[in-house]
């Protein structure tokens, strides 16, 4: 019987290549910071009326708007009292592990702490002539004293909500999944491991997957009115109910995660190797558009790049951008394959900005996570039969009569054109590129010899791929799509060309002196794998008869036993 994760939590290629090996899986949103904006005081002409309606005070000065934020900070202090939480200044490093010691032994709902920090924030300021009494109010940008709430909410455990002390009371309030599931599975007395934001153990996984799936929007919007209500005592609730005086949350930065928890560390720890290894080989393989779902035009702006980063963690981080958002992946307590899907602008993925809309988000974050997985396992393991090669390579002849030629593995505008393929490839439905927008990704795959390929070039290229099947013309249109079919086989060639023709070939013809000296263990497993193919190779050559001249003709090959028919 398949688990709720199995089921469609996780349905993709790398899962299911390495099921035997995962322990349990599930997914979950990570860490959501929400925006609390009070929306009428957004305008500053309904500043003005709200002070007239409610509190009989026009116009509004610099002195209104201080005194505002000087009784709020008063509120602070007779808060921190009532709740015995000090207020200490932020730590300039990690603030969740500053806090941790002030979360132990605490009561459900109760403020364990305060930071203070000079941030930026958004405020109300009035420009005027204090002697006349004339004011203008406008929102501008400033660096002010905030205050960090931390709390050990009942149902979602540790978390915080920052409030600016000055008009219109900005908030941003922190939220995570993993400490509002482990709530969730001690209600229900179910087993589990938890370190950190991750689950290493759990006596029922699929309950795990189950309760992850249940979370609404309304336990977002429920625990953030609690608090903010709370933390914003300048309202009466006349005044909130009739004006219109409480926060709307709205996505911030969103990250959803899909967790492997495998057996053996061994096993993940070779996994994890290969990874970085094929992400560093594989001409940098920013297939954005194939994990996003999102086309990449002119009009693009942002960061667009796969990097691999050290982020003081046991294992580096592979992670690729994308507008405001990016995805990440890396090992982590040793048993978990994390892969994060993040973002800090849902509006890039067409999701609206209102928490209303966690169904939608959720659905696309996870799509992404699938999309990620399948382009790493199509990355590890590609598969092209011998005879399929053999026919890419021969001539194809049209019903017209028409010889193009087939494909070779050794020619660079066909394997840049590939390489631009399997970068930028519009796998998901109705996502296709013209030559316009694929034509500069090949002339940087090709270098120096990019300056001279033309649009009639590239075209030509694509009609030796169009030939085999690999890409498609739309019907009317002067669009391409890349199937899955070639999809694979662009990979494949990449793949032989990148890592395996290219580095033998180099190691034979161009070889580095200073390999030869570097001890085995010092070396890379790959590296070392190639050095067993040169050695091997050497063998064969010796055993034929052939030998490689000194290095001052090395591309000439000798032959050092006689011909004979």
């Amino acid at each position: 019987m398949l688990s709720a994760f199995d089921q469609g939590a996780a349905m993709n290629a790398f899962y299911e290549h390495h099921r035997d090996s995962i322990r349990f899986g599930y997914r979950c949103f990570d860490r959501i910071l929400l925006n609390g904006l009070i929306q009428p005081f957004q305008q500053p002409e309904r500043v003005v009326g709200f002070f007239d309606t409610y509190r009989r005070i026009y116009p509004v000065s610099r002195d209104v708007l201080r005194g505002a934020a000087e009784q709020f900070q008063g509120w602070v202090k007779e808060e921190a009292d009532r709740s015995n939480a000090p207020i200490v200044e932020a730590p300039k490093g990690r603030r969740d592990d500053f806090v941790e010691p002030y979360f132990r032994d605490t009561e459900p709902d109760q403020v364990v702490v305060i930071l203070k920090a000079r941030e930026p924030a958004r405020i109300m300021t009035a420009i005027g002539d204090r002697k006349a009494n004339r004011w203008h109010l406008q929102i501008a940008d400033r660096w002010v004293v905030q205050y960090n709430f931390y709390v050990n909410d009942r149902r979602w455990g540790r978390m915080f909500v920052r409030m600016c002390p000055y008009l219109p009371f900005s908030a941003r309030v922190c939220l995570n999944q993993h400490h509002w599931l482990a709530n969730r599975m001690r209600e229900e007395d179910i087993d589990f491991r938890q370190c950190s934001n991750a689950f290493l153990q759990c006596g029922r996984p699929e309950r795990l997957q189950e309760l992850a799936d249940t979370l609404t929007a309304e336990d977002l919007s429920r625990c953030g009115q609690q608090w903010l209500a709370r933390f914003t005592p300048f309202f009466s609730e006349r005044e909130r109910r009739q004006a219109g005086c409480q926060h709307r949350l709205f996505f911030s930065q969103v990250e959803f995660c899909d967790n492997l928890i495998f057996h053996r560390r061994a096993a993940l720890d070779k996994l994890g190797e290969r990874l970085l290894d094929a992400n560093r080989t594989i001409g940098q393989p920013n297939k954005i558009t194939v994990i996003f779902g999102r086309k990449i035009t002119k009009q693009y702006r942002g960061k667009l790049q796969t990097e691999i980063e050290d982020m003081h963690l046991p294992n580096p981080v592979i992670r690729s951008h994308y507008r405001n958002g990016f995805i990440k992946q890396y090992v982590r307590d040793h048993l978990i394959l994390r892969t994060e899907a993040a973002t800090n602008n849902v509006t890039d993925y067409g999701v609206n900005k209102a928490v209303e809309h966690l169904p939608a988000l959720r659905d696309k974050l996870s799509a992404i996570d699938d999309s990620y997985l399948d382009i790493q396992q199509d990355i590890l393991e590609t598969f092209v039969d011998r005879g399929h090669l053999q026919r890419l390579a021969r001539p194809t002849v049209t019903p017209s009569g028409k010889r193009i030629p087939g494909l070779k593995l050794e020619n660079p505008r066909q394997l840049a054109l590939m390489h631009a393929l399997v970068r930028f490839a519009q796998i998901p439905a109705a996502n296709t590129f013209s030559t316009g927008e694929i034509h500069p990704y090949v002339v940087a795959a090709l270098g120096d010899r990019g300056e001279q390929y033309t649009l009639a070039a590239l075209r030509y290229d694509l009609s030796k791929l169009r030939a085999k099947g690999l890409v498609e013309k739309l019907p009317r249109s002067r669009r391409y799509r890349l199937p899955a079919q070639g999809y694979s086989v662009c990979l494949i060639f990449v793949k032989l060309f990148d890592r395996v023709y290219a580095p033998l070939t180099a190691a034979l013809l161009h070889p580095v002196p200073g390999d030869t000296a570097l001890p085995q263990p010092k070396r890379s497993p790959l590296d070392r794998l190639y050095q067993r193919i040169n050695d091997g190779l050497d063998r064969l050559l010796h055993a034929l008869g052939l030998t490689f001249s000194q290095p001052v003709n090395e591309n000439k090959i000798l032959v050092g036993a006689p011909i004979t028919a």
